[in-house]
């Protein structure tokens, strides 16, 4: 059977080849130890269960949901940005109940690229900025996340021609996989670049929660002008342990996520109101459960950084999200250490080239698993000796 030519553009999903090289492992015996997944290891917490077990009764919420998301939530999320950022937003215009953010981000990209059009994407990245440009027809622009340039993308280096085809630029902070955390002036920097040339600019925003040695995460809205052109993704995935839930949120501009909204409504049927009632619950009262969430990251970002500088290698200091970029050592590629990881240590990262060029010499470590199994994960790569 043949596919859809879109499809040829393509890539497998990284994540979907780290857990068919897991099942490989397991299926031969191996005690495999996952660093290699950003999926919280903790359970989501009980008072946000309890009220969907309560909500999930109710059979009011047994029907289709509201597409944009039910009143109630969206008011919970202007709630939380004006408490955590200082942000005011319209709950009826400026917000919308996404599938997890994944999906919402994804589907901007159908919202507002044609054909030819340029995405101005981050390298390393999230995989699906650039395997959503390609479903669209687009071509996504690299724009280099390099350590000399403290992770962040240099606007000046994009040339002329390509910024009048461009639709979308996409940041990521805190960002997955490097840990940088824009500043807001770098924020200011973006959105008066964006105006300028008259592009959409989104920021994935998952963990914006989760930042160390004092640095809290801005928003890009807090920027001024920000609502004239740019959009915020956040998901209560990360934060608040809620991965499988599948429920997130786009905010700002009003005509982008109007966009969004026309996009989704022909595509979905929104978010279960169960699900969204228990996401009000997270979003106003949750802030404890994510001082003590951030507390158990800082002390597994310190375990795992102890054990790295014992092996000598090179990585960069995390200030935000859940991970450690780390430089292979020399006479590797990223794959080709990823696999030796695992066929001789049971040990499973992800491989930097999976997140675009600029991450080839590189891997990404993820701190969302028992800070006893990440110790003994640093062992076993310590007795090969390498």
């Amino acid at each position: 059977m043949k596919q859809a030519r879109r499809l040829d553009n393509a890539p497998p999903y990284l994540f979907v080849e780290i857990e068919e090289n897991i099942k490989r492992a397991l299926a031969k015996g191996i005690d495999v130890i996952n660093l290699g997944i950003g999926d919280p290891d903790l359970p989501t917490p009980g008072f946000i269960v309890d009220k969907m077990i309560e909500a999930v009764q109710n059979p009011q919420y047994h029907c289709y949901p509201e597409y944009d998301g039910s009143i109630e939530f969206r008011m919970a999320v202007t709630r939380f940005y004006k408490r955590r950022f200082n942000v005011d937003l319209d709950p009826e215009t400026e917000v919308v109940a996404l599938l997890g953010s994944k999906e919402g981000i994804a589907h901007m990209f159908f919202a507002l690229v044609n054909d030819c059009d340029f995405t101005l994407v981050p390298d390393p990245q999230y995989p699906v900025y650039n395997l959503a440009t390609a479903l669209t027809g687009g071509v996504p622009y690299p724009m280099p996340l390099l350590e000399r340039n403290q992770y962040l993308p240099d606007f000046s280096r994009i040339p002329k021609e390509v910024l009048r085809r461009s639709k979308i630029i996409f940041l990521n902070y805190p960002n997955n996989p490097t840990g940088t955390v824009a500043s807001l002036d770098f924020y200011q920097d973006a959105v008066d670049f964006a105006i300028k040339n008259d592009i959409v600019i989104c920021n994935d925003n998952a963990y914006s929660e989760f930042t160390y040695d004092g640095v809290v995460a801005p928003s890009i809205l807090q920027a001024e002008n920000a609502k004239e052109i740019a959009v915020e993704f956040h998901t209560l995935s990360k934060s608040y342990n809620m991965t499988g839930w599948r429920i997130g949120y786009a905010v700002g501009n009003q005509e982008a996520i109007s966009k969004l909204k026309k996009m989704k409504n022909n595509i979905d049927s929104g978010v279960f109101t169960a699900v969204q009632t228990a996401g009000i619950v997270a979003l106003d009262s949750g802030d404890q459960f994510i001082q003590g969430m951030r507390a158990v990251y800082q002390k597994r970002r310190e375990s795992a950084m102890q054990c790295l500088e014992k092996l000598g290698w090179d990585f960069s200091v995390p200030k935000g999200a859940f991970y450690l970029w780390i430089k292979v050592p020399n006479g590797y590629t990223s794959k080709n250490f990823t696999s030796m990881l695992l066929e001789k240590a049971g040990v499973v990262v992800a491989p930097g080239n999976g997140y675009g060029e600029h991450g080839e010499g590189y891997i990404r470590v993820s701190l969302t698993i028992d800070e006893k199994r990440l110790e003994e994960a640093f062992q076993r790569i310590e007795a090969l000796k390498i």
